[in-house]
């Protein structure tokens, strides 16, 4: 409860010896006198105990921090920024490693990464696989749906979710905790993107039917909690990329859902399941809204690999399975019907022409970003989920 409660507890006690030899061999401060006229900035301790994958105490952390809340903006600072890595970035490190038969550790005294922030890392000779087991299951015992049945699908493809449908779900804070924990775990699960998305939209006012969704999503998860991503060397460093649109998808609307996943050395690190800003007016307006937007994540993961010295220089794949929205990033001639879409048509066709992205091609059947954009059945699911990389440690043999 308080520093002389922790100084009490031989535990607590030295991990904050532990922390002030850490800052002290850092040299994180040095004495001054205290200039006139201002106010030093106090101290104080923050606790907290590290867990391990399995749920056990792995140590228990302290922390001096400074009271920046006693600071006036304007007087005391500035404006601050958090250098937070996003989590694309992380997977991306992550296939790096993969491919370049990197280990992993961490730049504390910690060892081999294995735990990082909820996500579990496995590190063999075949490759990295990463999971959110704990998390999920920790999930499922929280809801009571622990020993619910496990059900193939997260969504049913023929349901479609309205703002006022049926009665009120009267505990809204819960639906709101349960979703903001769901898309959490989106991190490790390509496959509940699409859905944690829909379930998402009802925040404000969520029903009884919207719950049901949840639960439904619940029981997909209880049937492989441990499922995540395996990432490996397949023999090249190629960035690869798929991009689909469902058209007019939401009843809502009738906004159209974007989806992509891009690839780094066939492994996954980028996904997205979007609904689109606009009312598309084709099917065509609206895989090229997508074109667009996968255009713009693929340009800033080779500019992060250039920055790392990792591009091998070739030009990024870019998969669609409309011909129309090809021939229109192909075709320098603009017609009326294509105006409206004039600045993603230009921003397309300039990465096309500047040969950083090369389009092709791809049967609606091998468009793997298809689960990022409807509702599918179980074994279209297990079919994507397997072309994405998702694997399952512990399953059994």
């Amino acid at each position: 409860k308080n520093v002389h409660e922790a100084l009490d507890h031989p535990g607590w006690r030295q991990a904050m010896i532990a922390e002030m030899q850490a800052l002290e061999h850092s040299d994180t401060w040095e004495l001054v006198p205290l200039p006139l006229g201002k106010q030093p900035v106090g101290c104080r301790w923050v606790y907290a105990i590290k867990v391990g994958p399995d749920g056990t105490v792995d140590r228990l952390k302290a922390r001096l921090v400074a009271k920046g809340y006693t600071q006036i903006y304007g007087l005391d600072y500035g404006d601050t920024f958090s250098p937070m890595a996003k989590i694309p970035t992380v997977r991306l490190f992550l296939a790096m490693a993969a491919i370049r038969h990197w280990p992993l550790f961490q730049t504390k005294d910690l060892g081999h990464l294995r735990y990082f922030l909820g996500i579990e890392v496995a590190q063999s000779k075949e490759g990295i696989v990463i999971s959110q087991r704990k998390y999920a299951i920790d999930i499922l015992k929280e809801t009571d749906m622990l020993d619910c049945k496990p059900i193939d699908s997260p969504m049913d493809p023929n349901q479609k979710l309205m703002v006022d449908q049926g009665e009120l779900f009267t505990d809204l804070e819960r639906y709101r905790r349960l979703v903001g924990k769901l898309i959490y775990l989106t991190i490790t699960r390509p496959d509940l993107c699409f859905a944690v998305g829909i379930v998402s939209q009802f925040m404000q006012a969520p029903h009884i039917n919207h719950w049901n969704v949840v639960l439904r999503i619940l029981r997909y998860i209880k049937k492989a909690p441990g499922q995540g991503l395996l990432y490996e060397d397949k023999g090249d460093s190629q960035i690869s990329g798929y991009c689909d649109a469902d058209w007019a998808g939401c009843p809502i609307d009738r906004r159209s859902t974007t989806g992509y996943c891009v690839f780094l050395g066939g492994n996954l690190i980028s996904w997205k399941s979007k609904k689109q800003n606009v009312v598309a007016r084709s099917s065509a307006e609206a895989e090229y809204r997508a074109m667009a937007l996968i255009t713009c994540e693929l340009m800033w993961i080779k500019q992060l690999l250039q920055e790392l010295k990792f591009c091998e220089g070739h030009p990024m794949k870019l998969y669609c399975d409309n011909q129309v929205a090809l021939h229109i990033a192909s075709n320098p001639v603009f017609h009326e019907r294509t105006k409206h879409i004039e600045v993603d048509c230009h921003f397309v066709r300039e990465k096309l022409l500047s040969k950083e992205i090369v389009t092709k091609f791809v049967t609606s059947n091998e468009q793997l970003a298809d689960v990022m954009t409807k509702s599918l059945r179980g074994p279209r699911i297990q079919f994507l989920c397997s072309k994405l990389g998702a694997y399952n440690l512990y399953a059994s043999a």
